[in-house]
């Protein structure tokens, strides 16, 4: 099966490579390899590639096909939705008319006690209580200052709509600045022209970091691993201290990644 290769970061001494198992239009499987070369993070990342098990074909399915943000929020809950109120039950509100009686007649140093244990009842609540994902900020809806700054940086590299247009038919599959429909995609491609050296080939400046792609990564090594949400979320704890991948920034999902890569390899 042929394997595709290509160098999604680079700084000074280090080299991070992507490798895919490809059946066609299909990916089958993927790796990170990171190197103080491209040569040394491309042979890691065929390596962890080869020694990764290919999934079994799937069946065809009977039913009409799940939607793709159905499969991933299977694999990561859904760690922006709001946590479900309980109803309330239609006799609470006789239990509380009985329960305030019943404090009424109690004598004052019982009602000291109680209160004591109440307020220590929910102080246990609060501790177990895991803290609320925060949501991701919103993009905004104004990006004249991120497309300015664009203008700017390709005029220092000096490249023309040709020199463009190559490096963003890499990177994104087109060749026109007006098909980046995500703010995330508009940031990455600013970030990446800000790195490279005036006059830099577009045809060989590394690719810059998608964030879809890397959470699809994700979602396929945590279903190799066969881990729960919860499995993960202490790992995104203990090393990041997040307990989402939302709150991650674009290289440290690269990071969290390169984690689960590790704990693949040494599964049994």
């Amino acid at each position: 099966m042929p394997v595709q290769v290509e160098l999604v970061h680079a700084e000074p001494g280090r080299r991070v490579v992507l490798a895919r198992q490809m059946e066609g239009d299909t990916t089958l499987a993927m790796a990170l390899g990171e190197g103080a070369s491209a040569e040394e993070a491309e042979d890691r990342a065929r390596g962890r590639l080869q020694a990764q098990p290919l999934p079994a074909p799937k069946p065809a399915p009977i039913s009409a096909p799940t939607p793709v943000a159905s499969r991933l929020a299977e694999a990561m809950p859904d760690e922006t939705k709001p946590a479900e109120t309980k109803p309330v039950e239609a006799n609470q509100p006789h239990a509380a008319a009985m329960a305030e009686e019943q404090v009424a007649d109690s004598p004052p140093d019982l009602l000291i006690e109680r209160q004591r244990e109440q307020t220590s009842q929910q102080h246990d609540r609060d501790r177990r209580e895991p803290e609320a994902p925060q949501e991701p900020p919103a993009d905004p809806e104004d990006w004249s200052g991120e497309l300015a700054s664009l203008d700017l940086q390709l005029k220092r590299l000096a490249w023309g709509r040709e020199q463009e247009a190559t490096f963003l038919l890499r990177a994104f599959g087109h060749g026109s600045r007006s098909r980046l429909t995500t703010y995330g995609d508009l940031l990455a491609y600013l970030k990446a022209l800000e790195g490279f050296s005036p006059g830099a080939d577009p045809a060989s400046c590394p690719i810059p970091l998608k964030r879809s792609d890397l959470l699809s990564q994700s979602d396929q090594l945590l279903a190799q691993l066969g881990w729960t949400a919860d499995r993960g979320r202490q790992l995104l704890e203990a090393q990041f201290g997040r307990n989402s991948r939302q709150q991650l920034s674009d290289a440290q999902l690269l990071e969290f990644n390169m984690l689960l890569e590790s704990e693949v390899l040494a599964a049994p």
